[in-house]
């Protein structure tokens, strides 16, 4: 049954470069949450895409040599690209430099100009470039940007300026008002005291310095400044008209139910956005939330301290689901949260492995070993089978409420207790010895039917947050009772359906071994980032002489060297070592050519158990040494026979 429209917006990410995996957590929060609102009947609208003018864009497209638009372009695919991996479901990608858009655009700007909101003006003051924002003296923090912490710079130019002070009192009072607006509680008292209570000043909103931009049509020296251009998609991507000939699309979803932002760009939405649309005289948003930011340890990711990590590299060493998994659960209501890669590994064991797919495997297999994979009907029930009926009916309804407040950690946590309660329930009622027993035959149907209808419960639940994950479940179900409102009752599972067969959803990983290949995959201080081995040199454990002397380390001179057929960062080495001729696979393509390693001498780690990398097998690991974002092998110098024992 549908309950109404459901409007969800993201950011849309700026085209300055490839999101790490900090950025894409908001597209993956967004599409939890309307995947979830699909699933309570909503008709959902999902809205994402990208924000491609500014000064930063024209300087980056200066040093990559393409015009802006060639560089936004480029940007604009691979953002897309990693959302489509990621398998989110928005329903329309904007760009800003859409012909409509800019249209519209256009159209706003003369509007708010020819009623008086704006004005033209002279702007001098601190400008910060990456940011794109100005400042007065009294907001840097310790002379920088507050927002970013780099340099500003003086600035001076003609302007176009917004009236933002003529609506503050009227902001002020919407926000009393809609005490849900500005959500979480922390960020909405952060806007009021520290941006309305001291007074808004008018806003800048045109630049005459640089050309990528839209033009302002009625003096083309300026161009729009990027906030008017950006903030307005989330009306234009749906057809909003300036002149009142809106789309149907604007008609049926305007105002939005949800603005998802990151909490660093919360003052342009809560008070920038909100001004506009009351100057326009639309409706305004109904809730604005600031999600906390994905950290890397304790700071945040940026390609200077080289601390980045990317969404598609941990989907394909961990699978896309198990990324979402590590995002959305792993991430507090209100703060910020944390992501290295062995704490990837350790999630994707204990939750994903060892709860769920421990329990699904094991519960499809009995069920093909005892009866065949035929669903026999519960027949003998005890108590300790209603308590676990009475918790998966419990379950849907303890979701919705986490999900009503935007706790989406909290409703996979609930989801993920009664994986647990049902894992022990195996324990306690020990199928594997009750199919030992002819007759108990029957009381083994009933135990393994109460494990199929919780796990098909727990798969619809977890259907918003690892869509494919639950698809398969359901493909080893062999069910077609996936709908939410089949949680009314704890009898989708039918008796004389046949099971599928029981398949590996995600598979134990040896953390060692996989460190060490990301190590050599994508650099050897990936496997490190945000450990303590990362931060503080001497943080290692000590060892002793004889802990040492189990390394074995020979000198070797590459022979040849090799783009790797499936990974652009892998270069397939060719090395001799004394008599013997190794394969390595090393993660350095990034800093050599590999013309440029024949004939080094390099020192490797000739004892290391071999691996596969990308389906070539790795004999050993050449030594490198890396620091912020550079990387340089040791090697050895003078002439050294290759085999020699390094000791």
């Amino acid at each position: 049954m549908k309950k109404g429209k459901y409007y969800i917006t993201t950011a849309i990410a700026y085209t300055s470069g490839k999101p790490h995996i900090g950025n894409t957590y908001e597209i993956i929060l967004a599409d939890a949450i309307a995947r979830f609102k699909r699933q309570q009947g909503y008709d959902v609208f999902f809205m994402t895409g990208t924000d491609e003018h500014g000064q930063k864009i024209e300087l980056k497209a200066k040093e990559a040599g393409k015009t802006p638009q060639q560089f936004v372009d480029d940007v604009a695919a691979d953002i897309k690209g990693i959302w489509d991996l990621m398998n989110t479901s928005y329903d329309k990608f904007i760009r800003t430099t859409d012909p409509y858009h800019e249209k519209q655009v256009q159209k706003i700007f003369k509007r708010l100009y020819d009623q008086g909101d704006i004005y033209k003006g002279e702007y001098e003051g601190l400008y910060c470039t990456p940011c794109e924002s100005f400042w007065t003296q009294s907001q840097l923090v310790d002379g920088n940007c507050p927002d970013c912490n780099r340099p500003v710079k003086e600035s001076k130019e003609e302007a176009y300026f917004f009236k933002l002070s003529k609506y503050q009192d009227r902001l002020m009072k919407h926000i009393e008002e809609n005490p849900e607006f500005i959500q979480p509680e922390s960020r909405k008292n952060e806007m009021i005291n520290n941006f309305l209570k001291p007074g808004l000043q008018d806003l800048c909103v045109s630049r005459t310095s640089f050309n990528w931009g839209i033009p302002v049509t009625f003096n083309d020296k300026h161009v729009i400044y990027v906030w008017i251009d950006a903030l307005s998609n989330y009306i234009t991507g749906i057809g909003f008209d300036a002149d009142g000939n809106h789309q149907e699309l604007y008609e049926k979803y305007w105002p939005a139910d949800m603005h998802l932002i990151g909490k660093d760009i919360l003052r342009f939405h809560t008070i920038y956005w909100p001004i506009m649309l009351m100057a326009l005289d639309l409706p305004l948003p109904k809730k604005v939330f600031g999600h906390p930011w994905m950290l890397v340890g304790e700071g945040k990711m940026s390609k200077s301290k080289g601390n980045l990590i990317y969404a598609d590299d941990l989907a394909k060493h961990f699978g896309v689901d198990a990324v979402r998994y590590y995002s959305l659960h792993e991430m507090p209501f209100a703060q910020d949260g944390t992501i290295t890669w062995d704490l990837v590994i350790e999630r994707v064991n204990s939750d994903l492995a060892n709860v769920l797919g421990n329990l699904v495997n094991r519960t499809i297999t009995m069920v093909n070993k005892y009866f065949d994979g035929v669903v026999e009907k519960p027949v003998i029930k005890e108590d300790i089978d209603d308590e676990l009926v009475k918790i998966a009916l419990e379950t849907p309804i303890k979701v919705v409420q986490k999900m009503d407040h935007y706790r989406i950690a909290d409703g996979i946590s609930e989801i993920f207790t009664l994986l647990r309660r049902s894992n022990k329930y195996i324990d306690e009622t020990m199928p594997w010895v009750l199919g030992k027993d002819p007759e108990k035959k029957e009381r083994l149907s009933t135990v393994l039917y109460n494990l199929l209808e919780s796990i098909r419960f727990a798969a619809v639940m977890l259907h918003s947050f690892l869509p494919q994950t639950s698809e398969n479940i359901f493909k080893q179900l062999n069910t077609d009772q996936t709908s939410w409102a089949s949680l009314a009752e704890f009898n989708g599972i039918k008796a004389g359906d046949r099971v599928g067969k029981p398949e590996i959803l995600f598979g134990r990983i040896d953390a060692e071994k996989k460190l060490e290949e990301i190590k050599l995959e994508l650099g050897s201080s990936q496997g490190n980032i945000g450990t303590e081995a990362d931060e503080e040199v001497t943080a290692k454990e000590e060892i002793t002489i004889d802990d040492f002397d189990k390394v074995e380390l020979r000198v070797a001179k590459v022979l040849s060297a090799e783009s790797h057929p499936k990974a652009d960062k892998l270069l397939v080495l060719k090395l001799q070592v004394g008599k013997e001729t190794r394969q390595v696979v090393s993660g350095i393509a990034k800093y050599y050519k590999p013309q440029d390693l024949v004939g080094k001498s390099v020192i490797l780690v000739a004892n290391l158990k071999p691996v596969k990398l990308r389906g070539i097998e790795s004999q050993g690991m050449v030594l490198a040494a890396s620091a912020n974002d550079k990387l340089v092998l040791a090697t050895v110098d003078g002439d050294i026979a290759s085999g020699t024992l390094i000791s």
